[in-house]
């Protein structure tokens, strides 16, 4: 494919409600957790996380992390694929234009404070309360704040 470039084809803008998190591989887990947590505390009773291709596995991590720090968080799993087709144009004389069709895996995963639908395939009930460790702020006191993180491999 060294002979060829890939034509970029303009993006559709699909509006993203409130709500909707696009979790990307390129995205930082620390920054899609603390949004959720902070839309799950404030704004909204669910979230939904969105992924597709490599970025799957960093969702299913982040969407688990979150059901540790919120009580009571259902969970709906949906699973889906998408088609695109990509069109490579030569770099060279006498070579004819090619389009490829790649087929990428996507990924849903609806966090919700309210009972979602228990019959639906990819349903899963809260955590039970022990296994739940609210993520807690550090208090200033005027002072020295000093923040431990823990590393997990």
């Amino acid at each position: 494919m060294d002979r060829y470039q890939r034509v970029e084809k303009p993006r559709d803008e699909t509006s993203i409600s409130e709500n909707e998190i696009r979790i990307t591989t390129q995205g930082k887990t620390r920054n899609y957790i603390t949004y959720a947590i902070s839309l799950l505390q404030d704004k909204s009773s669910d979230v939904v996380l969105k992924a597709m291709g490599r970025a799957i596995n960093k969702t299913v991590t982040i969407a688990e992390i979150i059901k540790r720090r919120v009580a009571g968080l259902h969970q709906i799993t949906t699973i889906g694929s998408a088609d695109f087709t990509d069109t490579w144009e030569p770099l060279e004389e006498g070579l004819v234009p090619l389009e490829t069709t790649r087929h990428v895996s996507m990924i849903s995963i609806t966090l919700s404070k309210t009972e979602l639908d228990s019959t639906s395939s990819g349903y899963q009930a809260p955590l039970p309360a022990d296994q739940v460790k609210p993520l807690v702020e550090p208090e200033y006191d005027g002072g020295l704040v000093i923040s431990v993180c823990f590393f997990f491999a």
